[in-house]
């Protein structure tokens, strides 16, 4: 069983975007290594909600945890042939954005945490505080992610 499940805060919030999004879709594609894009980001969503909780951050807690689900909503394998997979870093943080905007309607903390949380590939960096831990906590769950992977081909 998973930390977070354990979690009610985090549960709701997690069952609310998932009942009114296709997130659960995400569950199809492969993000880094065996995880899942819907692993991914719900990783990506835990983490940064207990990063915040352990600093006692001022943040907007329900924002930063539904940003951070939906920070990679793009909904389709990058690793597919048929994507532009090279320019996926680039320009899934756009795709994601519009899917988002389509199922629920984005505060603007959300807005720039799902637009900017590939900072700097994407060339603005992020306005607010939340948009900022997601960003890192993104690139450090993506780098464990993959180094598993790797540590498992090559018997580290």
């Amino acid at each position: 069983m998973e930390a977070y499940s354990k979690d009610t805060y985090f549960m709701n919030i997690l069952k609310q975007v998932e009942a009114e999004t296709r997130i659960l879709q995400s569950r199809e594609h492969i993000q880094h290594g065996t995880t899942t894009v819907y692993e991914h980001c719900v990783q990506v969503a835990y983490e940064s909600y207990l990063f915040a909780k352990e600093h006692q951050l001022q943040v907007e807690m329900e924002q930063l945890i539904r940003g951070a689900l939906l920070h990679d909503y793009f909904l389709y394998d990058w690793h597919n042939q048929l994507t532009p997979h090279h320019l996926h870093g680039f320009f899934h943080p756009g795709v994601a954005l519009r899917n988002a905007s389509m199922d629920v309607e984005l505060t603007p903390i959300e807005h720039d945490i799902i637009k900017k949380h590939m900072f700097p590939l994407t060339l603005v960096p992020p306005k607010y505080l939340e948009s900022w831990i997601v960003c890192w906590i993104d690139k450090r769950c993506s780098t464990r992610e993959t180094l598993q992977r790797r540590c498992r081909e090559e018997v580290c």
